[in-house]
């Protein structure tokens, strides 16, 4: 099943609008992460990246850190961002969309000079990411109560 949508860069109010909208369905709803730790303060500062079908159904949503925000979840490493919060609408699932969106991503962190993204997946979520060339490194470790591994891909 082929659907039309397009994947930009959040940059109005209701564009910001509809990630969060498709942040709270798939982590809040779907996987009981609690509301109160799904939104912070680096929302402020990310760059978010939308997915939205032709008549604008928002499809799936991710965010990159860079710089300051990036750092700490990074090693410190400012040359690195840290892709995070990627959701697909169960309805889009399958469809290409998260794949879209990681190298929507990518191309953000690329235009700002970045030389590689780091990210925390979930486990089940590895090789979706190992198909997209990314690496996973150190331990496992629980994130909102879900098992994660970092992983990286150099850009």
């Amino acid at each position: 099943m082929s659907m039309p949508y397009e994947v930009r860069v959040a940059e109005d109010p209701a564009d910001r609008e509809a990630c969060f909208a498709v942040r709270k369905e798939v982590f809040v709803v779907e996987q009981g992460v609690p509301e109160d730790i799904e939104y912070d303060a680096l929302d402020a500062v990310a760059v978010h990246v939308l997915a939205v079908r032709d008549d604008g159904l928002p499809l799936g949503t991710g965010r990159l850190l860079h710089g300051e925000a990036a750092a700490a979840r990074t090693g410190g490493d400012r040359a690195v961002g840290s892709l995070g919060r990627l959701a697909v609408a169960r309805q889009a699932r399958g469809l290409g969309v998260g794949v879209a969106l990681v190298r929507a991503i990518e191309d953000a962190a690329r235009a700002r000079g970045l030389q590689a993204v780091d990210l925390h997946a979930q486990t089940q979520a590895l090789g979706f990411y190992e198909r997209l060339g990314y690496e996973a490194y150190g331990p496992q470790f629980p994130d909102a109560g879900i098992p994660h591994r970092a992983m990286r891909r150099a850009l």
